[in-house]
């Protein structure tokens, strides 16, 4: 957290200490994500030790980043019937909702300054995908191969979409200069779009640029604060397995 002592996390483990059990997306013919409904956020510090638990509901609350002054900070719960983004202040205090469309939103980092939010988002347009968007959200899941980056106001106000690929664009994160956003795309991929490489865009949606260019996943990618460093998740070098590591690479900016 701000004093670099602390963690926060999701985790289900007070609910039952077993991991709950994923749904098998290939027996079910669609990429689906769970949502369990176990988990809540934690506070530890860093031997592990739990301060304080943040929520107790049995909707899913996860996905929580903190603000840059770590006072604040963003999470998605289901806890009125959709997957939103909300923000809290880090002794659970000040619950407030700052998306209310229909579709999945998560994924959320603050701005460098703290103005601006960044996230992931489904908005399922027609009956028919609404439809089945409900249907799964019923059963806490939801397929995330269709996702868009967005971005709002640390209140939720001035909500603007970023990106408009298709496919599925996501894990985003903003560049410590806030005006560029860098994430995880595969709407370049062929067929099952399991490619996924990092690119980057302007806050405004302009000048899109590929960074990686792989033909394996890359995704999850953060920025050191000066700027200098990219650290990411990749299934590069592992042997053909399904392994994900982390990678760290210097960050070298284009001069004309």
């Amino acid at each position: 957290m701000g004093n670099d002592q602390q963690i926060i996390y999701a985790s289900t483990f007070h609910r039952n200490p077993n991991c709950p059990e994923k749904t098998d997306w290939r027996k079910t013919g669609k990429y689906v994500w769970d949502l369990f409904a176990e988990f809540d956020l934690f506070v530890a510090d860093k031997s592990g030790k739990i301060i304080k638990q943040l929520t107790n509901n049995k909707v899913y609350d996860a996905e929580a980043t903190l603000s840059p002054n770590g006072k604040q900070m963003v999470f998605t719960s289901t806890r009125n019937g959709d997957i939103d983004l909300y923000t809290m202040n880090v002794d659970g205090s000040n619950i407030k909702q700052i998306t209310n469309q229909l579709g999945y939103d998560g994924g959320a980092f603050f701005s460098p300054n703290g103005k601006e939010i960044v996230f992931r988002a489904s908005r399922p347009q027609t009956p028919e995908e609404q439809k089945e968007y409900k249907d799964l959200l019923a059963k806490n899941l939801v397929m995330p191969t269709n996702m868009e980056i967005y971005v709002c106001n640390a209140d939720g106000s001035n909500l603007r979409q970023v990106t408009k690929l298709g496919k599925a664009n996501w894990a985003p994160y903003f560049h410590p200069d806030g005006k560029r956003i860098v994430f995880a795309s595969n709407h370049h991929a062929q067929g099952r779009g399991f490619k996924f490489n990092l690119f980057m865009i302007n806050v405004d949606g302009s000048n899109l640029q590929q960074i990686t260019f792989d033909e394996t996943f890359d995704s999850f990618p953060m920025f050191s604060y000066d700027g200098k460093k990219l650290v990411f998740s990749s299934n590069r070098n592992n042997g053909g397995t399904r392994d994900t590591n982390i990678f760290i690479a210097d960050w070298v900016e284009n001069t004309p």
